[in-house]
């Protein structure tokens, strides 16, 4: 039977060397091809908690040693909290957070004006994977809160700082791979309606629902639970803020990961009605994705948006706030419509890169003509992680809050730390007019707002004196709000006086002292020019 085959063996030896040349090939085309669809399917959701993947170990918060600039303080607002994310402060001005991991809603209220919360308060329970926070009043004050399945409604009492459910005012998509949804009261139309960022149920795809890799519009005003895309192709867009003096919409969004060290780029976006911007077929200034969709898609202009800033590839950008253009003092004049910005820190990167608060520092058309780190240490020399930032608030007088879900903690840092006597920490009023140095004619309009403990009976006394020390005159200026509150609250008041000359002045601001003790005393002064 060999003999009979011998003739045929060479081309018996050459097809078999012409079928393995193409299983060979066919082996290495479709590993390739496999190696991109494993880039590109969903990871399978988790049930709760927030996702991570930190290649490092983690220390707990009393080894988190952080560096801020020179002329800032700071110091653990509160602890213990187990993933904290989202923060804002309720009509009163107590302080707000999601615990996410928890399922909770807590208020953290600092009634003593220490820098420091005094106590932890549940103000919802029992929630699925709770984020985003937001109140619109109109002109009664209701709470809303995102869920990874709806975004509910409630009645929230500032006394006891409570909250009790009214509706779901929206549906979205439950779990995926980006289950945080977070809010953002429409700038145009803040009284009705309300945006909602959902991000993409896998890390590269083409989604079946619209509404996913979207942020996406609550109409308030309807009587159905439903939202429609505001605008697409946002991978995961955790969080949202308004810039100051526009109806701007600004958001962080994190690029698709396997795609090595140092692609794509992570951005800052600002958001319009009816833009698609990129994902999953586009990344950074419109780069086209060759894993994704058919290779016909072109990432042209005219269709998908680029980002406004790009950040380095697996920072991981979350929370994001401006700094306020702050006429009352607090934060210098070099910081005012700065943007900072969370880097919560990579996970998919050989070193990791990330774990600190950025700061952007913007020309008058929004563009950044500097970057500089403005928080760092949350991760160490040896890539040892101690803290992973996330959420930020940001107040006027020179404070803000950052809070850590790593660690569990929420840090405020203050450009003025409040004075202390008698062991109390009584912050000093903010006077917007007059300003140090001041000509000013009769009357004299005095406007700005001061802690609620620097009033009794509602008011405080406010007192004129020329240059010579004589006064012109000292009344009692009023409160516009309810006073019984640590919180900052309003006042405005006209000085009448009558000089004969144009004379050095001072304004002086007396806290009211009942009591009449000398370690209550408290007052500021301000340098002002008087004309007749």
């Amino acid at each position: 039977m060999l003999k009979s085959l011998k003739p045929f063996i060479p081309y018996i030896i050459g097809s078999i060397a012409i079928v393995v040349g193409i299983v060979t090939t066919m082996l290495f085309y479709y590993s390739e091809e496999l190696s991109r669809v494993l880039s590109s399917m969903p990871i399978v959701p988790r049930e709760t908690g927030t996702y991570s993947a930190p290649p490092v170990p983690t220390i707990g918060t009393n080894e988190t040693k952080l560096t801020i600039p020179n002329e800032w303080s700071m110091n653990v607002f509160a602890k213990g909290l187990d993933n904290p994310r989202v923060i804002i402060t309720d009509p009163g001005g107590t302080v707000l957070s999601s615990i996410t991991a928890k399922g909770t809603v807590v208020a953290l209220p600092d009634d003593n004006a220490d820098g420091s919360a005094d106590s932890t308060i549940v103000v919802a329970k029992g929630l699925n994977d709770p984020h985003g926070l937001a109140f619109v009043c109109n002109p009664e004050c209701l709470l809303y809160i995102a869920e990874s399945h709806r975004v509910g409604e409630y009645n929230y009492n500032t006394q006891t700082k409570k909250a009790t459910f009214i509706r779901t005012v929206a549906n979205l998509p439950d779990g995926g791979r980006h289950f945080t949804r977070t809010l953002l009261p429409l700038p145009a139309q803040y009284i009705t309606h309300l945006l909602v960022s959902v991000g993409s149920s896998c890390d590269a795809c083409e989604e079946s629902d619209s509404r996913r890799a979207s942020i996406l519009d609550i109409d308030l005003t309807s009587l159905s639970p439903n939202a429609k895309p505001f605008n697409q192709g946002l991978r995961n867009a955790v969080f949202m803020t308004t810039q100051p003096g526009t109806d701007q919409i600004w958001t962080t969004e994190m690029g698709r990961d396997f795609l090595g060290n140092d692609l794509p780029p992570d951005e800052v976006n600002i958001i319009e009605s009816g833009k698609n911007y990129g994902w999953p077929y586009c990344y950074g200034k419109n780069i086209r994705d060759p894993r994704v969709g058919f290779a016909s898609i072109e990432c042209d202009e005219q269709t998908y948006t680029a980002p406004h800033i790009e950040i380095p590839a697996h920072s991981a950008p979350l929370g994001l706030a401006f700094a306020p253009h702050d006429e009352a003092g607090g934060w210098p004049e070099d910081y005012w419509n700065n943007l900072f910005v969370a880097y919560h820190g990579s996970w998919n990167r050989d070193v990791p890169t990330g774990y600190k608060i950025v700061r952007y520092i913007l020309d008058e058309h929004g563009n950044v003509t500097d970057t500089q780190d403005f928080i760092t240490g949350f991760i160490n020399k040896d890539n040892i992680v101690t803290g992973r930032p996330a959420g930020i608030l940001i107040q006027s007088g020179g404070v803000m809050y950052v809070t850590d879900d790593n660690a569990g903690v929420i840090y405020r840092l203050s450009t003025q730390p409040p004075k202390k006597e008698g062991g109390v920490i009584v912050p000093d009023p903010k006077v917007e007019t007059p300003v140090s140095g001041q000509s000013v004619k009769s009357p004299l309009m005095v406007k700005g707002s001061a802690p609620g403990n620097w009033y009794f009976e509602a008011s405080f006394p406010i007192e004129l004196k020329d240059e010579k020390g004589t006064t012109l005159v000292k009344v009692p200026v009023q409160a516009k709000g309810d006073w019984m509150t640590t919180n900052y609250v309003p006042f405005e008041i006209s000085l009448p006086f009558s000089v004969k000359v144009k004379q050095k002045g001072t304004l002086i601001l007396h806290k009211d002292n009942p009591s009449g003790l000398s370690e209550n005393e408290q007052s500021i002064e301000i340098p002002i020019v008087l004309e007749p």
